[in-house]
C-alpha cells in the first residue's frame, strides 16, 4: 500500500498541471456542458488504457527508440489539435446567426480518445514514472497494469470534479449569441493553447 500511496502523491501533482488533456475537456465544458467534459474525460482515459498496454508489454521503449515514428506521432496529436481549434474560431468568425443548443458536442468520447493517445508527452510521462514504482523481481506487466489503472482512475476523478467546478462557472448566467461566440473564441484559444504546448515542449 505504501508503493501505491506514494505513486499517487507522484502524480496527482502532474494531473493538476495544465495540458492538452485537461485543456481539451475545459473546452468542452465551456462550449457545452459539464455531460460534454465527462464524456471527453471518458475518451482521455480510453486514449491512457492504450497507454497503460503500450508500458506495461514495453513497447512503448521501441517507439521512443526511434526518432522518425515519435515524432510523427507528436505532430499528428498537434495537427489533430490544431483542427479541433480551427473549427471553434472558424465559428467565431462566421458572420451566420449562430444556433445555440444546449447538447453534447459531436463524439467528445472519440475527440478525447484521439487527444490523449496522440499525446507524446503523455505517453513520455507515463513511461518515464511508472517503472519507478514497479518490483524488477516480481511480475512486471501485472504491476504496470494495476499502476496504470490507478493512475487512469485518478484522472476520471479529478477531471470529472473540474468538469463540474468549471461548468458551474461558466453557466452561472445565461448564454446568449454573443457570449456564444466569446465561448467558442476561448475554447478554440484553449486548443491552440495545448497544440503550442506540445510544440515547444
Amino acid at each position: 500500500m505504501s508503493v501505491f500511496v506514494l505513486f499517487a502523491l507522484t502524480v496527482l501533482p502532474l494531473i493538476f498541471t495544465p495540458g492538452p488533456d485537461m485543456l481539451f475537456i475545459l473546452s468542452q465544458v465551456m462550449g457545452k456542458d459539464a455531460k460534454a467534459g465527462m464524456m471527453a474525460t471518458i475518451g482521455v482515459c480510453s486514449g491512457y488504457l492504450v497507454h497503460s498496454v503500450l508500458v506495461a508489454l514495453g513497447i512503448a521503449a521501441i517507439i521512443v527508440s526511434f526518432p522518425v515514428l515519435f515524432e510523427t506521432i507528436r505532430w499528428l496529436g498537434i495537427a489533430y489539435l490544431l483542427y479541433l481549434a480551427f473549427g471553434l474560431l472558424k465559428s467565431v468568425l462566421s458572420k451566420n446567426t449562430l444556433v445555440i443548443e444546449r447538447k453534447s458536442a459531436s463524439n467528445p468520447i472519440r475527440k478525447g480518445f484521439f487527444t490523449a493517445l496522440l499525446n507524446p508527452k503523455g505517453m513520455l510521462i507515463y513511461f518515464a514514472i511508472l517503472p519507478q514504482f514497479i518490483d524488477k523481481s516480481g511480475n512486471t506487466v501485472s504491476q504496470g497494469l494495476i499502476l496504470s489503472l490507478s493512475f487512469i482512475g485518478m484522472i476520471f476523478v479529478v477531471y470529472c470534479s473540474l468538469s463540474l467546478l468549471f461548468s458551474r462557472i461558466t453557466r452561472s448566467a445565461q448564454i446568449d449569441e454573443r457570449k456564444q461566440k466569446w465561448i467558442d473564441g476561448g475554447s478554440g484559444g484553449l486548443l491552440a493553447l495545448a497544440a503550442s504546448w506540445l510544440i515547444i515542449n
